[in-house]
C-alpha cells in the first residue's frame, strides 16, 4: 500500500502477518516464550544477555567503562540474542525479560539473582550499585536522570518512528518519513542546544545519561545510524557533534560497541564476551566460522 492511498482502519484490528518490513517474522502482538531454552550462564556474576543495537551497546558501554576504572566486580559475560531467529522467546529470556526485548541482566551475585530489564533500568542499576558514572550532587543527579528518562521517551520516536519508515519500512511514505523527520530533528535540536552550555548532558562530568544517548543520538550526528546524515543535515548540529566524538573516542566505548555485534567488518564484531582478552582473540574474524548463529 502506498503513502497515498486511503485507509479505512476496520472496526475491530486483527493480525494478519502482512505488515512486511525487516522485522515483520518476530513481530507479533502477544508475550510470551514461543519455545523452551534455558538461558547460558558464564563465570561471572553479571550475565548479560543482548544484540549490539544502540539499546544492546547502553550497557556494554557502561559495564567496559566500569572496568575501564579499575572496577573488577564488573566484569561480565555477554551472550548474543539473535532478535532475527526469536531468541527472545525463548522461556529462558522472558524469564529474565517478560517484554521480550534486548538488553536483559541477570545478577547472579544477589540470593536469588535480581533481573534487571529496559536498558535504562539497566544503567541505573549498576550505576547505583558501583557508585559511578551518576553525580552525587542532588541537583546535578537529577538533571542527570531528567536526560536519561528524556532518551527513554524520545529515541521510540527515532527508532520506531523515524529509523522504521525511512530505512526499514517495506515501502517509503512520504507523510510517516516527514512527520518523524521533523521529530528527529527537533530532538537534535533539544541536544544541541543543551551540549551548547553544558560539556556533558548532566554538566561537566561524563555520566549515564551520556551513555544512554550516544548510541541514539550520537552515532545519528556521527552518520552511522540508518544511512541518515545528509538527509536530517547533521552536520549543522556543531555542539552534538563535538560531543559525539569525544565520547566515540573513549576506549571503553570503541570496546563497548563491538558486543553481541554481528554486522560490520568482522574484526569489530564479538559476538559473545566473556574475558577482557576477548577483543584481541575472539573478534569474527579470529573465529573458524563467522555465523553467529554457530
Amino acid at each position: 500500500m502506498s503513502g497515498d492511498t486511503p485507509y479505512t482502519p476496520p472496526a475491530v484490528w486483527t493480525w494478519e502477518q502482512k505488515s512486511g518490513g525487516e522485522f515483520a517474522s518476530i513481530n507479533r502482538p502477544l508475550s510470551g516464550a514461543t519455545h523452551d531454552r534455558d538461558l547460558p550462564v558464564g563465570r561471572h556474576p553479571l550475565q548479560l544477555y543482548s544484540l549490539g543495537t544502540p539499546n544492546g551497546q547502553k550497557v556494554t558501554i557502561l559495564l567496559e567503562e566500569l572496568l575501564e576504572r579499575g572496577i573488577t566486580d564488573a566484569d561480565y559475560d555477554a551472550f548474543l540474542i539473535n532478535i532475527l531467529e526469536g531468541d527472545q522467546f525463548s522461556s529462558g529470556f522472558v524469564e529474565v525479560n517478560p517484554n521480550s526485548k534486548i538488553p536483559a541482566l541477570l545478577d547472579r551475585s544477589t540470593s536469588p539473582p535480581t533481573r534487571v530489564f529496559e536498558s535504562g533500568a539497566i544503567l541505573l542499576y549498576l550505576a547505583e550499585r558501583f557508585e559511578a558514572f551518576i553525580p552525587t550532587d542532588a541537583a546535578t543527579r537529577t538533571e542527570c536522570l531528567s536526560w536519561l528518562f528524556w532518551q527513554m521517551g524520545s529515541a521510540p520516536y527515532l527508532g520506531g518512528g523515524f529509523g522504521h519508515f525511512y530505512a526499514y519500512a517495506p515501502t517509503k511514505m512520504e507523510y510517516p518519513i516527514n512527520r518523524f523527520a521533523m521529530e528527529a530533528k527537533r530532538q537534535l535540536d533539544v541536544l544541541d542546544r543543551r551540549l551548547a552550555e553544558s560539556t556533558y548532558l548532566a554538566g561537566d562530568e561524563y555520566s549515564i545519561a551520556d551513555i544512554a544517548n550516544w548510541p541514539w543520538y550520537g552515532k545519528l550526528a556521527l552518520g552511522e545510524l540508518y544511512d541518515a546524515a545528509e538527509f536530517l543535515s547533521v552536520h549543522t548540529y556543531k555542539n552534538l557533534l563535538r560531543w559525539a566524538k569525544a565520547i566515540e573516542g573513549r576506549p571503553a566505548v570503541q570496546r563497548g560497541v563491538m558486543v553481541n555485534r554481528t554486522w560490520g567488518p568482522a574484526d569489530q564484531q564479538l559476538h559473545e564476551r566473556h574475558d577482557a582478552s576477548d577483543f584481541e582473540l575472539r573478534t569474527a574474524d579470529k573465529l573458524p566460522s563467522q555465523d553467529p548463529a554457530e
